[in-house]
């Protein structure tokens, strides 16, 4: 048997006296899918060398230093020591790869169309999984929905076929299922134009959620822009038992942090109880990590990552991580690393929550639920259940459903409330078939929607209650995210997020008191049943199998230029971009349209659900911008007042104020723009007129994105000032020209503020510039700034 070095070698790493050289090698059909480790650790080693070679780094400083395109710029100012960069500096990084859901490609596609590109600078793919309404199963809800969204599939397939763009169709599964299946390998970066990329992270990559125009970076090989992130580390120690999940360790964690308590930070994971989780599972913890506002999250190399690649038909690339790994510890954090926080958590200790309503971070252990849902007046009937989605649904958290649901088969319950299951992929929905857990699912009444994001991302089609009704409602679900009308268009429908083991063991209560690991369940022969805690198998003991073939893409796909991409000037659902105006070299003078009272999450900003059919058509969608929105001054959502008092729907005002040419800004509190990476939240508003945001705080993503569209986001220097400033104020800035024209200062805007009776104040605002996104600025969008470098190029 090969030595570990002997195997790196054989592998294609070799190491030389003076200089270290190396190279990699896979079979040819593994190479678009591995990260180039030869490239990786002789840039890494030139980081140590400015570092100093005493410097020990971080699993994910590892992985992302290693992608910096020019070190020696990104770390001019570390003097030695990565604590000199973490929130400080600008890294320029070249991501391997990027990854696009179908309702984020469209703008994507459309603003790569227009840097003139024949191909794409790295290997890319475009996911069909959020335009698929969940109603009656897979096969009915499949059917309608390629016949409605027909146009939107088709150029997305002819832009795949034209750039050579991995093309998966409606039906193959979720985006990050599909990621985690095939493209996930320890030491990735990739980029995906989704909040819930890092689930990728759960197979040691740093993978990160974008907006479209951040995507366009990595597709056209422009350095792509993050401010060096610090690092959370969370140990984990224990191992989780009982009816404790991975998806606890998260919604834990997310009550310790709340929604921006990870906002600036990359959360690596570390410590024995690391060694106990499954890839699934580490995967489920990575993707909620979104929801507390951090960059992404990763895991160092074990061994269940090791499995899980040699189950998903990648074994040549597990060989080459665990040698890479061996020889180099490039997979996991130099002994002595130092993290800017460490959190705690002892698996073994570790109790199931349950978070909401409507914010992912209310946490309530399952043992107080009953009493919390009656002190706040949450409803205290369950009215549906609903597992799967990005977070969980892989083959271990299917199969402990199932154990708790053939419990109950054989106890003679029956479900009480409507219970839906969505799998991950085809992959996993022909597995769970093949294995009798579909079977089992449908003879105990539930209904097994499409492989795609369904109710999770808004796309259910609920029929059980109105999406008018007024009367609160509480649904049990193993998603991500449960912000207000987020999954069936109802406002007053409480989504409480935990794990798909109690959300089963609740559909045969559907009671909020109901704790399944101390309660019972009266049968109706008068007998009481107490469920067992659930067991699941981490992979399939006969392996996956793929399912059915017309599901899946060519493996790689090359460019056909002469494929046209037809974009029909009268289509309601796609629309072909005009570039936004390069700024004019004056300093901004805004009215303010609206201040906006409490959470504004993207949602807010711009809802999902029935618009997601305009995501292509930046006109049409437009019209839902900032509709959930409170009115800080008036208490009502969707109305906002021109200067004469008029009243209007918010986009409306926005669109008159366009065509009056008077620029706008929207006042916010704190972590504005929450939520998913939907870079419409900035387009619309640039495309109707906005030029400032000003808030408390940002979200991550949605401050890149406004700077992306050229939108200048400001935030207040004293919070104080959020109440000093009403609608219909005039902002304008006093040494935004100067700031421009030097190319930065100390962070600083300064704005006079003039009232409605002429009387003026100046207040401090903060930015958070680059020299790069100065250039954005300038040239009226990222987009304008890259496709001029490329014209210039050739």
């Amino acid at each position: 048997m090969l030595s570990a070095r002997q195997a790196v070698r054989r592998a294609g790493i070799r190491r030389g006296l003076a200089s270290r050289a190396y190279t990699h090698e896979v079979p040819s059909e593994y190479s678009s899918r591995t990260p180039p480790y030869a490239k990786l650790i002789q840039n890494l080693d030139s980081v140590r060398k400015i570092l100093g070679n005493q410097q020990k780094l971080t699993l994910a400083e590892k992985i992302l230093y290693s992608h910096l395109c020019n070190p020696e710029e990104s770390l001019a100012n570390a003097n030695g020591s990565v604590s000199n960069i973490r929130g400080l500096e600008y890294l320029k990084l070249n991501p391997d790869r990027v990854a696009m859901q179908d309702a984020s490609a469209q703008m994507a596609l459309l603003q790569f169309m227009t840097c003139g590109m024949a191909s794409t600078a790295v290997p890319a793919s475009i996911h069909c999984d959020h335009l698929i309404v969940g109603k009656d199963g897979a096969d009915k809800d499949l059917t309608k929905s390629i016949a409605t969204n027909k146009e939107v599939f088709d150029f997305l397939q002819s832009c795949g076929e034209k750039y050579g763009i991995q093309f998966w169709g409606p039906g193959s599964g979720i985006i990050h299922q599909i990621v985690l299946e095939n493209f996930s390998v320890p030491g990735l970066m990739m980029l995906g134009t989704d909040s819930h990329t890092p689930n990728a992270g759960g197979l040691g990559a740093i993978a990160i959620g974008v907006g479209g125009a951040d995507a366009v970076d990595a597709l056209t090989g422009t350095p792509w822009e993050l401010k060096a992130p610090k690092i959370l580390g969370v140990k984990l120690t224990g191992k989780l038992n009982g009816w404790s999940s991975p998806k606890d360790v998260i919604t834990h964690l997310a009550g310790l942090l709340t929604v921006r308590g990870g906002t600036g930070y990359i959360v690596e994971y570390f410590g024995e109880g690391v060694e106990t989780l499954s890839c699934t599972g580490m995967a489920t913890i990575c993707n909620m990590g979104a929801e507390i506002g951090a960059t992404t999250s990763t895991f160092p190399y074990q061994e269940a990552h090791k499995r899980y690649l040699i189950q998903t038909n990648r074994a040549p690339i597990a060989e080459a991580v665990e040698n890479v790994n061996k020889e180099f510890g490039f997979l996991k954090a130099d002994e002595g690393a130092e993290y800017d926080q460490v959190i705690e958590i002892n698996l073994s200790q570790l109790e199931p929550s349950v978070n909401g309503p409507f914010t992912p971070d209310l946490s309530t252990p399952i043992s107080k639920l009953g009493k919390t849902a009656e002190e706040q007046g949450w409803p205290l009937n369950v009215s549906a259940g609903l597992i799967g989605s990005c977070t969980n649904s892989s083959y271990q958290d299917m199969s402990r459903a199932v154990s708790i649901i053939k419990q109950a088969e054989e106890a003679g319950l029956k479900p009480k409330i409507p219970f839906f299951v969505t799998p991950g992929s085809e992959q996993i929905r022909a597995t769970i078939e093949r294995d009798g857990l579909i079977d089992t699912f449908e003879n105990n009444g539930a209904i097994v929607l499409a492989n795609a994001c369904g109710p999770c991302i808004g796309q259910w089609d609920r029929t059980d209650v109105d999406k008018k009704s007024t009367e609160t409602n509480a649904i049990f679900t193993s998603f991500n995210r449960n912000f207000r009308a987020r999954n069936d268009g109802n406002r007053n429908t409480m989504n409480f997020l935990t794990s798909p083991d109690m959300v089963t063991a609740m559909i045969y209560s559907g009671d909020m008191n109901f704790n399944p690991i101390t309660d019972s369940i009266v049968k109706e022969d008068g007998s009481l049943f107490k469920f067992q805690p659930p067991v699941g198998d981490e992979l399939p003991s006969s392996g996956f199998i793929k399912g059915r073939e017309e599901f899946y893409p060519e493996s790689n796909p090359q460019p056909k230029p002469e494929v046209e991409v037809n974009v029909s000037s009268e289509s309601d659902r796609l629309q072909l971009l005009e570039p936004f105006q390069p700024w004019n070299g004056e300093e901004l003078s805004t009215n303010v349209l609206l201040k906006v009272e409490g959470k504004c999450t993207t949602d807010h900003i711009s809802a999902a659900g029935t618009w997601l059919k305009y995501k292509g058509h930046l006109e049409n969608i437009s019209y839902n911008t900032l509709i959930g929105a409170v009115n800080k001054e008036t208490g009502e959502v969707n109305k906002a007042y021109d200067l004469n008092g008029d009243q209007y729907g918010i986009p409306e005002l926005m669109m008159k104020w366009k065509e009056e040419q008077r620029p706008w800004v929207v006042v916010a509190e704190h972590n504005y723009g929450e939520g998913s990476a939907r870079e419409h939240a900035a387009l619309s508003p640039r495309f109707l007129g906005g030029s400032v945001i000003l808030v408390k705080s940002f979200a991550r993503i949605h401050e890149t994105n406004l700077k992306k569209q050229g939108i200048l986001p400001l935030t207040f220097a004293d919070e104080a000032d959020y109440d000093k400033i009403l609608s219909g104020d005039l902002l304008t800035t006093k040494n935004l020209a100067e700031m421009i024209a030097n190319y930065g200062n100390d962070g600083t805007i300064t704005v006079q503020v003039t009232k409605k009776d002429g009387s003026t104040f100046d207040i401090i605002t903060k930015h958070t510039m680059s020299k790069d996104q100065i250039e954005f600025f300038k040239a009226g969008s990222a987009i304008n700034y890259i496709g001029n470098l490329k014209k210039q190029q050739s």
